[in-house]
């Protein structure tokens, strides 16, 4: 049996009906705050191209730098790249992912391995046990 989604127990074909205050009521203080202050003109440019997405217009991925938009409910089923710093990473946007931030899932950093020490090493740091 799939699990059903609900957003505070609310279901997702209801919550893309329900107009924008009475969503921003359900979100964390956070996010609340962050969308009450307003929308800029590329975070409503970016809003823009997923709803065309979402529609099927669009030949080319949506491709973003904005890391700090909140996923809303309409969101859900498209998929958006986002700049890691480094390069775009492909992120699914599921319905559990609703009132979180897009930067959340794509990972700026990567774990570091040493290699072995270099030219200007001195000589005690060339010492490198063998396991």
């Amino acid at each position: 049996m799939v699990k059903k989604f609900d957003y505070q127990g609310i279901d997702l074909t209801e919550l893309e009906k329900m107009p924008m205050e009475k969503l921003f009521q359900l979100f964390p203080a956070r996010a609340r705050r962050s969308l009450t202050r307003g929308i800029t003109d590329s975070k409503r440019k970016l809003i823009e191209e997923i709803k065309l997405a979402k529609a099927g217009k669009l030949k080319n991925p949506v491709r973003t730098h904005l890391r700090d938009l909140i996923i809303l409910p309409y969101m859900v089923g498209v998929q958006v790249n986002v700049f890691s710093g480094k390069e775009f990473v492909a992120v699914n946007i599921s319905p559990e992912m609703i009132s979180h931030y897009l930067g959340e899932y794509v990972i700026t950093n990567k774990r570091v391995s040493h290699g072995a020490p270099g030219v200007g090493a001195s000589r005690s740091s060339l010492y490198v046990p063998l396991k």
